[in-house]
């Protein structure tokens, strides 16, 4: 795929990679052998206890910057696409309906654009949010500012792709990929039980045929010139 589409660039969100929940350095590493140049992450990063010191020596690996000072890992970075020039990628996560107490993910990338633009104008931003509106406004916000806002967390694939009038790719959810014969990505059995009877259930990952989600950014000067939907599925 990675030469079918000339992809010089490719940013994957790893945070359930690990049998549907977390990350490992063992999982890291596999992504990282396909092709993969970053792994972005959300809030189940923190899920397996082992991938909390890879998150500091592995610069590759964001997890998300809006988390407090002293979190494990970094937030953002610069990096070498596959044609030599610099590519700026953050990763911050939203606060609408969320469980955990996070500092402002607009004040976050206001800083760390800022710091990015410093070597690049090439930026991508995961913003992983669970509300629509909040991942919607972040787009605007950032319209003009950075390449793409690319939205994760939903595992559903939205079909409102579009650049911005400041030249920003947005997209809600780029989806997910994983089995689409589960709900999204859990076993359909497990879940319907949760639903049924409201009692706790043990998540296990769903198997049968899978989809592949994601979508390609066309950037000039760091201005995005087109965003495509990619929608995959194994027959």
């Amino acid at each position: 795929m990675l030469a079918e589409y000339s992809v010089d660039f490719v940013i994957a969100n790893g945070e359930n990679a690990a049998g549907g929940s977390g990350l490992t350095p063992e999982v890291a590493r596999e992504i990282f052998e396909t092709g993969v140049d970053v792994i972005t992450s959300g809030n189940h990063i923190w899920s397996k206890k082992e991938v909390m010191s890879f998150l500091d020596s592995e610069p590759r690996v964001l997890r998300p910057l809006n988390y407090p000072p002293g979190t494990p890992g970094r937030g953002f970075g610069v990096f070498q696409s596959k044609n030599g020039y610099l590519v700026g990628v953050a990763n911050a996560e939203g606060r609408v309906f969320s469980q955990v107490n996070l500092d402002c993910p607009f004040r976050a990338l206001d800083e760390a654009v800022d710091e990015l633009r410093r070597s690049t104008h090439v930026i991508i931003v995961d913003f992983h949010a669970e509300a629509t509106s909040e991942k919607v406004a972040m787009g605007w916000y950032l319209d003009g500012r950075v390449t793409a806002v690319l939205g994760t967390h939903t595992h559903v694939q939205t079909a409102d792709e579009m650049v911005l009038p400041g030249g920003t790719a947005y997209i809600t959810d780029a989806g997910m990929t994983g089995s689409w014969e589960g709900v999204i990505g859990v076993r359909k059995d497990i879940i319907l039980k949760r639903f049924l009877t409201q009692l706790p259930v043990r998540h296990e990952v769903a198997k049968g045929r899978c989809r592949f989600n994601g979508v390609i950014v066309t950037e000039s000067s760091g201005r995005a010139r087109e965003i495509k939907r990619i929608h995959i599925l194994e027959e």
